[in-house]
């Protein structure tokens, strides 16, 4: 399995006094997302993987956040901020931003960009290469939520290979351990054996139908109950007698 990058702080030809330490917690510095499709997108992700490893204390999802990752440490300079990340091996907790310096050098693990017209190209262009090489993430993905295009790539040898389609039209994440894959129009989580993974409402309205067809069930239990006593009592056979 791929691991991402560390940090690796550059020191050779800086000086300690040049170097700027910024303040322990630094504010995301992302732009508003395009529409309501990226954001419910993004937040559809990150609530389902945090509800399926609701368990789970050794990660962090987000979205839209700024990674920070200067190897002077500096908040102005090297920074993206990926439309949905996840990083392993950490503390869950909130944080305003990721900083690299202040993460024990740790990149994602895995990354998902949601492709419009505006970032396409440099999705699949600028962001892929500073992925691949600088944050070193083993799973990168592209889904447009237009078109349906979805797309992964898995870390081999320090270059992103093309992850393969199954037969189902899904891609899997090695670091996840899930599928990745479009149903009803969003981009969602599959398991092993290619079952939906399911939000809150989904789990909700999937106990709703169930308490439903239990109440279905015993209605027509009773009213099976209250005519065969009908036909005892035409019989003659009283079962309180009995």
């Amino acid at each position: 399995m791929s691991e991402p990058a560390t940090l690796e702080i550059i020191s050779d030809s800086i000086s300690e006094d040049e170097v700027i330490f910024p303040p322990g917690d630094i504010l995301s510095d992302e732009p508003p997302l395009e529409s309501d499709l990226h954001r419910d997108q993004i937040d559809l992700l990150i609530r389902i993987l945090k509800l399926w490893w609701r368990d789970r204390q050794d990660f962090y999802a987000s979205g839209n956040l700024t990674i920070y990752y200067s190897p002077n440490q500096k908040k102005s300079e090297y920074f993206r901020g990926p439309d949905f990340f996840v990083v392993l091996g950490t503390q869950k907790k909130d944080r305003k931003s990721w900083v690299v310096w202040q993460e024990d050098g740790k990149y994602p693990n895995v990354i998902v960009e949601i492709l419009s017209s505006s970032t396409t190209a440099v999705d699949k262009g600028l962001k892929k290469q500073v992925y691949q090489d600088t944050f070193r993430t083993p799973d990168y993905f592209w889904f447009d939520p237009v078109t349906m295009e979805l797309q992964g790539f898995h870390l081999v040898d320090g270059k992103y290979q093309e992850i393969q389609v199954t037969t189902d039209g899904r891609l899997w994440s090695q670091q996840l351990e899930l599928y990745l894959g479009v149903y009803e129009g969003k981009l969602r989580f599959f398991t092993t054996e290619n079952q939906l993974i399911l939000s809150s409402e989904e789990l909700a309205e999937q106990e709703r139908l169930r308490a439903e067809q239990a109440e279905e069930r015993a209605q027509r239990a009773e009213q099976e109950i209250a005519r065969l006593r009908e036909v005892l009592r035409t019989q003659g056979i009283n079962l309180e007698n009995i």
